[in-house]
């Protein structure tokens, strides 16, 4: 099992031909996606030759769709044009929407995802790495090669993070890992992840990546603390971050009092969520937890 992305998944990439599209696009074929055709109106009836792979290109989400099956997209398009292409992904139906670019205006992001959601289109990001689900499917620019499939399912609004975590719990390995990126203003929420992964009988333990600026880790810990019944470990980013100042993320940002790391790490752990102060220690948090679970089972 897994959330959001599986084996069966079919994907169109939204700026495929372009230089870090066609780059992905690889990686993601060889993790073994079903990349099943770009979209490019002005390359529209080409068609791309990676290695063993040929992957057409379609003029619209709507072309492809039709032609393919694709019920996912990720987009590579350059900021200016990615509200455009996120409303013509939901325009056609696309059940889910990965938009990996950043530096999209706050606004352009609250009208696309407003509109997705009129749609029934679900999106993640932007300014996000993706998803990926080991073994099965990767929409992003996650890399494939640094977990196995498990039973802890990831959400995260650090890309980084994302990977050092995979990597540090490879021994254990994950369901599904979802990068859903740090702006002020995202489509998948830790909430909608949280809900997801307490769904998903696969997944026996979450790990939730937050970081300073906003209310998000806050509400995602209400969310636990009386909705979520598996074990939860978190890390969030920035204790150390001077007060008024964007770090890394758009959404990144402190004022006052609020948004701060030890904020968020007071209401997680209200929540009866063990938090990490380094990512190598939530590792070690994890394992802990899991290795407890094990034993508690056996008795």
């Amino acid at each position: 099992m897994a959330i959001f992305l599986t084996k069966e998944s079919k994907v169109l990439v939204q700026g495929m031909t372009g230089g870090e599209g066609m780059k992905h696009t690889r990686r993601m074929l060889a993790a073994g996606t079903d990349v099943v055709g770009g979209v490019n109106p002005r390359k529209a009836g080409q068609a791309v030759d990676f290695d063993d792979r040929v992957v057409p290109v379609f003029g619209s989400v709507r072309e492809g769709m039709a032609a393919t099956g694709a019920d996912v997209t990720v987009v590579f398009v350059p900021p200016a044009f990615a509200k455009a292409a996120v409303i013509e992904a939901a325009d056609a139906g696309i059940g889910l929407a990965v938009v990996i670019t950043e530096g999209i205006p706050v606004h352009d992001s609250v009208a696309f995802h407003a509109y997705a959601t009129t749609k029934g289109t679900r999106v993640i990001g932007p300014n996000c790495p993706g998803l990926i689900t080991p073994g099965q499917s990767n929409a992003g620019i996650i890399p494939a090669d640094i977990t196995k499939p498990g039973r802890i399912g990831l959400v995260s609004k650090s890309g980084t993070l994302t990977y050092q975590l995979m990597y540090e719990l490879r021994d254990i390995g994950f369901s599904t890992c979802v990068g859903i990126g740090g702006d002020p203003v995202v489509g998948t929420t830790h909430i909608d992840c949280l809900a997801a992964f307490q769904n998903d009988p696969d997944t026996e333990l979450v790990v939730l990546i937050g970081e300073i600026g906003g209310d998000a880790e806050e509400r995602a810990a209400a969310y636990v603390r009386d909705h979520v019944t598996k074990p939860v470990v978190a890390y969030v980013a920035g204790f150390t971050a001077p007060e008024g100042r964007t770090m890394g993320h758009a959404g990144a940002i402190v004022s006052g009092s609020a948004g701060t790391a030890q904020a968020k790490k007071e209401a997680l752990e209200a929540a009866g969520v063990r938090v990490g102060g380094t990512p190598t220690e939530t590792a070690r948090l994890v394992l802990t937890r899991w290795e407890s679970e094990r034993v508690a089972a056996q008795e």
